[in-house]
């Protein structure tokens, strides 16, 4: 548009040629301006919400750590705006923790291990967080603490912070919230992460891909085939400790400790060249103990002198980007209202054999895909 000084619209004179403009329909200064402001407004109280959290998280305030944790695990969207500006702020600070994952057979004693390690770690001057997966929590409506009560002197530690598991329903949503978690007791000083599995199953992949060292615990006097503890457990394993090794339990201990050395030895090498351990200990007599504490730093010395420390960290913060848009993908997909919609029909559809899974899925697919074009 050419226009003046005297703001004539110049090009309606005869030398121009094309369109007539006519006087007073310039371009508006601003296009949906309360929405623009109602937006800006939002980010402004969403970033100054995630600066008083910060704030506190930095300061080492349990109580505003607890909160924020809280605002992660929860699904309300305007609760995710404000956790993931938290997680934002706060990854500048995480990353040098050492995350210790462990995980053990129904009746290994797993809480009394925790606190008893636990204990020794904090005597050393190391604050100590202690997360835990549990997927079935949602099924039960409950949480692991549970084992909180059961860690009555860790829980009561100044330098120690215990969070249940959250219930976000499948196996990826517990463990997204709970490496989210990770950054947050980073950024508020905790040095040392436990990262507890509830039973045996699945969870334990997810928890290997999120810490530094892997720790099993086992008993004695039972094969891995009644504790249900899979090859696979076994071979994530850092180190295996037989717990209970105390009274006449201790020489059962130990020639379970020389069974799994000799079980170790027939798997492949390991990726970080270190030499899987096998020791014993009794949580309830805290005999062993410092020898694990020894063992874990053994391992960290080595992976850093070889370079598999940070390999292995950035190798899972890969993982846990595809992880987490896998998740997104499929929460945004069963929260469709056509899909919702349309599921239950072609769940029949597929159960009567009028239709093949595959198609049914593809046509669902489709109908996603579809309903996503029309927000656009």
């Amino acid at each position: 548009m050419i226009v003046d000084k005297n703001h004539k619209h110049i090009e309606n004179e005869g030398q121009y040629k094309g369109l007539t403009v006519n006087s007073g329909i310039e371009q508006p200064e601003s296009f949906c301006e309360d929405s623009i402001k109602r937006f800006l407004k939002n980010k402004r109280k969403t970033a100054h919400q995630a600066d008083h959290y910060v704030k506190g998280i930095r300061e080492g305030n349990i109580t505003v750590l607890s909160q924020a944790v809280t605002l992660i695990e929860s699904s309300k969207k305007e609760h995710q705006q404000v956790a993931q500006e938290i997680i934002l702020k706060c990854l500048p600070y995480s990353g040098k923790s050492i995350r210790i994952g462990i995980t053990g057979v129904p009746g290994v004693g797993k809480s009394t291990f925790i606190e008893s390690m636990g204990k020794h770690i904090t005597s050393q001057g190391h604050k100590l967080a202690v997360l835990a997966i549990d997927p079935s929590s949602e099924r039960s409506k409950g949480s692991i603490l549970g084992d909180k009560t059961r860690m009555e002197e860790l829980s009561s530690d100044p330098n120690a912070y215990i969070r249940p598991s959250p219930s976000a329903g499948s196996l990826g949503g517990v463990a997204r919230k709970t490496r989210e978690t990770i950054i947050l007791c980073e950024a508020a000083g905790f040095d040392i992460i436990f990262i507890e599995t509830v039973g045996v199953g699945q969870s334990e992949t997810v928890v290997h891909s999120m810490v530094d060292f892997f720790l099993l615990l086992m008993l004695a006097g039972a094969g891995d085939e009644l504790q249900g503890i899979k090859r696979g457990i076994m071979e994530m394993a850092d180190a295996i400790t037989i717990n209970k090794a105390d009274g006449d339990n201790i020489d059962r201990a130990e020639i379970a400790r020389v069974q799994y050395m000799n079980a170790l030895h027939l798997f492949p090498p390991t990726d970080s060249g270190w030499s899987p351990k096998v020791l014993t200990c009794s949580a309830v007599k805290k005999t062993g103990i410092s020898q694990i504490w020894e063992t874990i730093h053994e391992y960290l010395r080595l992976a850093n002198e070889n370079g598999y420390f940070q390999y292995k960290r950035n190798e899972q913060a890969k993982f846990w980007m595809y992880e987490t848009i896998n998740e997104q993908l499929k929460t945004s997909f069963y929260q469709n209202p056509e899909i919702r919609q349309l599921l239950p029909d072609f769940e029949q559809q597929v159960l009567k054999e009028e239709t093949s899974s595959f198609v049914a899925a593809k046509q669902l697919l489709d109908a996603y895909y579809q309903s996503q074009k029309e927000k656009e």
